[in-house]
């Protein structure tokens, strides 16, 4: 969670994740198996699975392991095993946060959760307590290039589905409803447009800015405890970009 912008915090994030590949691919396993379960195999009639294998994709994940996975959750009975939960809570400096969990353990789960929080002196609550303060929207991010122009992709994306197209130095962001995602992502595909990410998320509404060393330094701490926890999937927050 380092850097200064979303593309160099993206940037730094992939360069993690490329140290940490297995964990990557583990999780987004995960995500497969529960996808399968609940929807099939097939990512045309499966809006979740398209969902998750875009996400495998934008984390640099081979297609022979996407289908390697797809077809191993098709059959594997352990994916009954397993459960989606999310554990809600604040961190330093009143920063909330959202931890997904997939779990074949609750206890251990919410254990381990409630330890990290307490030991970086934040408290994890209820559930509601802080999620109302997210929005589920897809968010998409392209890099400028030559080969791209920002009004011909403004027009794609927005007559796809998007809902806000944001430009700075770096790139382009666009913003999707969760309904509209695997459609702007397809039109994206379809034209060859690459982009750097492209995956649902929590998106705060408000943001909490943290100036104090030594409160970043907890937060740091806070999100490499709960990454290193093999139950959790994801974690969002809402503290401004560094």
């Amino acid at each position: 969670m380092s850097g200064h912008s979303k593309w160099s915090n993206i940037k730094h994030r992939k360069g993690a994740q490329d140290a940490a590949r297995g964990k990557i691919f583990t999780r987004i396993g995960k995500e497969i198996v529960i996808a399968v379960r609940e929807g099939g195999p097939d990512i045309n009639s499966n809006p979740r699975l398209k969902t998750v294998v875009t996400k495998a994709k934008t984390n640099n994940m081979p297609n022979d392991t996407i289908e390697k996975a797809i077809k191993k959750a098709s059959s594997d009975k352990e994916s009954n095993l397993f459960e989606y939960i999310t554990y809600e809570g604040y961190g330093p400096c009143g920063v909330a946060v959202l931890v997904d969990c997939l779990t074949d353990n609750k206890n251990r789960s919410v254990a381990n959760v409630r330890h990290v929080f307490t030991k970086i002196g934040g408290n994890l609550g209820t559930a509601g307590c802080v999620s109302y303060l997210f929005e589920k929207k897809g968010q998409i991010l392209i890099e400028k290039t030559d080969q791209i122009r920002e009004d011909d992709l403004m027009m794609l994306v927005l007559d796809a589905g998007a809902e806000d197209f944001a430009v700075d130095e770096e790139g382009y962001e666009v913003s999707v409803p969760e309904e509209a995602f695997n459609n702007v992502v397809s039109k994206l595909d379809e034209s060859k447009i690459q982009y750097v990410e492209a995956e649902i998320k929590m998106v705060p509404k408000t943001v909490v800015e943290i100036t104090d060393e030594t409160d970043l330094e907890k937060m740091d701490k806070m999100l490499q405890m709960l990454d290193d926890d093999d139950d959790v999937q994801e974690v969002w927050h809402n503290m401004a970009e560094r």
